[in-house]
């Protein structure tokens, strides 16, 4: 014999499945200078990229949102193509959301896209791969221009010798002597799926790094391990060696972040 519900409980249901229904997933793409910030996730003594945002989704819906990021990026890291997902009852247009989030946002902050995305879809879990550019200015004179977006070295760097440096990274290897010591993922092994260096007639070194993902300071480690071998003072050979350590101490210095930007990320 089937019970029937009271009409305090069928209303309750009928609330939740309505409620359930006007809940959207909203899939932000994001381009931020990282200067003035302690990095994306939310810190207790600094102010971040991820706090931001949900504050001004907070003052356009008035909801307490949580935004989940492709990834994290440390304190002076800028980003082209950061990509973040939030869930929401608000039924403003995606246009509206835009605009007006846009217009809460600060100047180094903003909102390239805004659109719905499938239920399942998250910003973080559902990446396939990501793409970083690292700048180094590499010319006698320091610059103004572009001081807070690349690392200024006056050394003549030889491209060559740092390109053979990068072919060591191809493929997948355990990236143990390239990342922090203090990073929370203990699986090390990643894939480098693409890599490039070119060097442009103003000095300025661009680094491409497509991975299937990243640890902490890896490509900033990786940078200051190709600068070094562009001085003259490491060989391919012995970057080989640095990376079959599986040593952080033995692989040379993190490269400053203000030449990091997340340039794309794969889905």
């Amino acid at each position: 014999m089937r019970r029937r519900l009271s009409g305090a409980k069928v209303r309750l249901y009928e609330h939740d499945a309505a409620v359930h229904v006007r809940m959207r997933n909203i899939r932000l793409t994001v381009e931020y200078d990282g200067t003035a910030y302690c990095g994306w996730q939310w810190q207790k003594n600094g102010l971040s990229l991820q706090q931001v945002i949900e504050e001004a989704i907070g003052r356009m819906t008035g909801e307490n949102t949580r935004v989940h990021g492709s990834g994290r990026t440390d304190s002076g890291v800028h980003a082209l193509c950061q990509v973040a997902s939030f869930h929401t009852n608000s039924t403003l247009p995606e246009r509206s959301l835009l605009l007006g989030l846009n217009s809460l946002l600060p100047p180094d902050i903003a909102l390239r896209e805004l659109k719905e995305a499938d239920p399942d879809f998250h910003a973080r879990f559902s990446v396939k791969s990501k793409v970083y550019l690292y700048y180094i200015c590499n010319r006698p004179v320091r610059p103004v221009k572009e001081r807070l977006y690349s690392w200024f070295i006056w050394q003549p760097l030889d491209v060559e010798k740092m390109r053979e440096a990068l072919a060591v990274f191809m493929g997948s290897h355990d990236f143990t002597s390239f990342c922090s010591t203090h990073t929370d993922r203990s699986d090390h092994v990643r894939t480098i799926l693409a890599a490039s260096l070119e060097k442009d007639a103003d000095g300025m070194i661009a680094i491409s790094l497509e991975a299937d993902g990243f640890l902490r300071y890896m490509v900033r480690t990786i940078v200051g391990t190709l600068a070094y071998a562009g001085l003259g003072k490491c060989t391919q050979e012995e970057v080989v060696a640095m990376l079959a350590a599986k040593d952080r101490r033995k692989a040379k210095l993190t490269a400053p972040p203000q030449g990091l930007f997340l340039k794309q990320v794969n889905y």
